[in-house]
């Protein structure tokens, strides 16, 4: 906190922002974009030239925005002038959709990956720092509003690393539950689940379980709180019956972001918990 505000002179920042973005946090996310990209890129271009940085540009010019090849600026002031625009007169889901799309398609040795994951860090703190709604998760923006939430589904993304099908479901229901035009909250609560299934299927060696299936065979292996075990079976229930997720049997639902995301990282918990559980088993 500033110390005009700790005295009161000015007033403290408390709304989460959701469906905007506020002068400083559109300032501050320009300059990120600044300092990892245009600082590079102006140097490289003006100086010689260089491929990937007209890689990269090329792919913003034609990929992200649609345009013409034919009709790119051949200078870089003159595209920057463009972005700058755009940038600072789009609405805020179109901000956040350039901000993603950068450390996706800088990519042309494997030291971009670390760099870009540097640039990813970066925002996570003006986004933190800004009171946003919104994180990089899995290199996608993603609605989460806490911290804990945010390091619970970052966690089963690490966890399940080297377990694809989890992995691969965890990473649909974000992308999913990520979508800022139109998401899919139904979806993602379905993708959500069905990364639990997964991971108990692989751990009781029984591609067939049902969840709560899976869970009575877990018993057996380690041993899970009874009211933990209740919880999750009743989300389960949720998930199979409520609105019609899985066998749609109502056409209409209510099905809301707060549902979704409760459901993203009650999941990725619950997954991270086993992961520990398992993990104290074969130690």
């Amino acid at each position: 906190m500033k110390f005009s505000e700790r005295i009161g002179k000015n007033k403290v920042k408390k709304i989460i922002q959701i469906d905007e973005i506020d002068e400083e946090l559109k300032n501050s996310l320009w300059n990120a974009v600044t300092f990892y990209y245009w600082d590079i890129v102006q140097e490289s271009f003006i100086s010689s030239n260089n491929k990937t940085v007209s890689t990269f540009l090329t792919r913003i010019w034609i990929h992200y925005f649609k345009r013409r090849v034919d009709e790119m600026p051949k200078y870089f002031r003159e595209l920057h002038r463009d972005i700058k625009d755009f940038f600072f007169n789009s609405p805020w889901y179109e901000v956040y959709d350039f901000i993603e799309f950068l450390p996706s398609n800088y990519n042309f040795n494997n030291y971009d990956d670390s760099y870009n994951t540097s640039f990813i860090n970066f925002c996570n703190k003006i986004l933190k720092d800004e009171l946003s709604g919104y994180r990089f998760v899995n290199n996608m923006i993603t609605p989460i509003t806490n911290e804990e939430e945010l390091l619970s589904v970052n966690a089963v993304l690490q966890n399940t690393d080297n377990l694809q099908t989890i992995n691969l479901h965890i990473t649909r229901a974000i992308e999913l539950f990520s979508e800022r035009k139109n998401p899919d909250y139904r979806n993602s609560i379905k993708e959500s689940i069905s990364a639990v299934e997964a991971y108990c299927a692989i751990i009781t060696n029984d591609q067939k379980a049902t969840l709560g299936q899976a869970l009575k065979k877990l018993e057996d292996k380690t041993k899970i709180h009874s009211a933990l075990k209740k919880a999750f079976s009743n989300l389960y229930g949720y998930t199979s019956e409520a609105d019609g997720i899985r066998h749609a049997l109502l056409e209409q639902n209510d099905l809301q972001q707060e549902d979704a995301k409760f459901m993203l990282v009650s999941c990725s918990a619950f997954i991270n918990y086993l992961v520990d559980k398992i993990s104290r088993i074969q130690q």
